[in-house]
């Protein structure tokens, strides 16, 4: 039988753990300044090396960002099922603040608190269409009119924008090429659903 005391003291312990998950809850790391050794996760190239908006992220389990050349393959990382989940912090490039050739240090970003142009006529880092992040919506709605584009919240990018086909060469004709792009990813393993789909039918 269960006495009073015991119920109390089970009582006590519950009421406890939600303050130990508390103190053992750990902050997001800062985000860290571009150099020479920071190699692209997806390309395997200099990330300092290409324009536009660029990308970092911090897994739980490890002290050094994963890096990307452009914001596209940052969120496209986000919404791979094969990517680690276990994500401690998210930083991109404030436009508002940065230039395009190169943006400046001390202009990172929370990717989950910014607001992002999509659709524009801006390509990134790879010479992919780029999803072009603002810490502010009057300088993201600026951006579109003058190269277009849509405003939409971290969460409401759509897959399309960040996992779609990534066109050859720009409109100037540069040919760009992604090494091991999500999209190229995304695209092999959308082919390999439908294989054994396919598969499935031939045996029925």
């Amino acid at each position: 039988m269960v006495t009073k005391e015991i119920r109390r003291a089970v009582l006590a312990v519950l009421l406890l753990l939600p303050a130990c998950g508390e103190d053992q809850r750990v902050e997001a790391p800062d985000p860290q300044e571009l150099t020479r050794e920071a190699i692209g996760h997806y390309c395997n190239m200099i990330v300092e090396d290409h324009p536009g908006p660029k990308g970092q992220i911090f897994l739980t389990d490890r002290a050094e960002p994963i890096w990307f050349s452009s914001v596209r393959d940052t969120v496209a990382f986000t919404r791979l099922p094969e990517e680690a989940k276990n994500i401690a912090a998210i930083y991109v490039n404030d436009m508002g603040r940065a230039s395009w050739a190169a943006p400046e240090a001390g202009t990172w970003i929370d990717a989950r608190a910014a607001w992002y142009v999509i659709g524009s006529g801006r390509r990134g880092g790879m010479g992919a269409p780029e999803t072009v992040p603002f810490s502010e919506r009057p300088a993201a709605e600026a951006f579109i009119a003058e190269h277009g584009g849509t405003v939409v919240a971290f969460a409401d990018i759509p897959a399309d924008a960040v996992l779609g086909e990534v066109p050859d060469s720009d409109d100037s004709g540069v040919s760009h090429e992604q090494h091991d792009s999500p999209a190229h990813r995304h695209a092999a393993g959308h082919d390999k659903g439908h294989a054994r789909h396919d598969t499935q039918e031939a045996h029925q």
